[in-house]
């Protein structure tokens, strides 16, 4: 079978009938000439930044910023003088329709967050959904994220997993939240708050299992960057020992670690 056929039967599995809709209107529409960029940014050191990133953020009209200051630092590293508007969760529904009127006459926009890639955990979806809705293609301009760099330092199992942003406040809702996980088959990634972190890990321990699997990523491509692995009793252990502070992914797998059996190792 040819690639072409391969992608067109791809489309028809991928895509929804929603979504086929607002392609088709992408289709029919004129050329404005105006663009959206969705633009990841560094997690901590700047020179995670990609030269299409700064290429973008250089020859866009308007940079849609989660936190203008946090960006305008960004921008100021790099020498880049692009106008900022700000756009966040709590206007991005009341700014959204106007960003994509101004895109639809032409104007060139890159929508960023603090840190990292918009959408994950971050302002990015809504912008997007009414943007393929009016016939606009984004343009996404890939780079470093919390959750990626996570799979990848942890150690755990990622042929697979789920990423569920930030667990619940409220007790009884944070129960349910680490049962779903105990019982994924997967490894489960989510952020956590510093101030939770203390009472984060003893609840793994508790309610996904003390045989679980977890890596604590702290502070990714920053000056303290860390990565604590063990299981989920031995860093429930370790919970009330150390002063938490920074930025934080845990990763969890239940497994048959959940049911206190050893982890199954490969021979070299």
């Amino acid at each position: 079978m040819s690639f072409s056929k391969i992608a067109a039967s791809l489309f028809f599995i991928v895509y929804t009938p929603e979504w086929i809709f607002a392609m088709s209107n992408e289709v029919q529409m004129s050329d404005c000439g105006g663009k959206l960029y969705l633009v990841s940014t560094p997690i901590g050191n700047l020179e995670d930044i990609t030269l299409r990133a700064l290429n973008v953020l250089k020859s866009v009209d308007l940079i849609a910023a989660e936190d203008t200051r946090h960006t305008r630092q960004l921008l100021t590293h790099f020498d880049i003088h692009t106008k900022l508007e700000s756009f966040h969760a709590f206007n991005e529904h009341r700014k959204t329709a106007g960003l994509i009127e101004q895109i639809r006459n032409g104007l060139k926009v890159a929508s960023v967050s603090d840190a990292g890639t918009p959408s994950i955990a971050d302002p990015g979806f809504f912008l997007v959904r009414e943007a393929v809705r009016a016939g606009i293609r984004p343009e996404v301009i890939p780079g470093v994220s919390a959750l990626t760099f996570a799979a990848t330092a942890s150690a755990l199992p990622v042929d697979k997993f789920a990423f569920l942003a930030f667990p619940p406040v409220k007790s009884g809702r944070r129960r349910k939240f680490f049962e779903e996980i105990r019982h994924e088959g997967k490894t489960v990634f989510f952020f956590e708050s510093p101030h939770r972190i203390a009472k984060t890990l003893p609840e793994i321990s508790e309610i996904v299992g003390p045989g679980a699997q977890v890596a604590v990523i702290r502070e990714a491509t920053k000056l303290h960057e860390e990565v604590i692995r063990g299981t989920a009793a031995e860093l429930a252990a370790l919970a009330g020992a150390r002063d938490w502070r920074g930025e934080f992914v845990i990763g969890v797998y239940a497994g048959k670690e959940a049911d206190g059996q050893d982890i199954e190792e490969e021979s070299c």
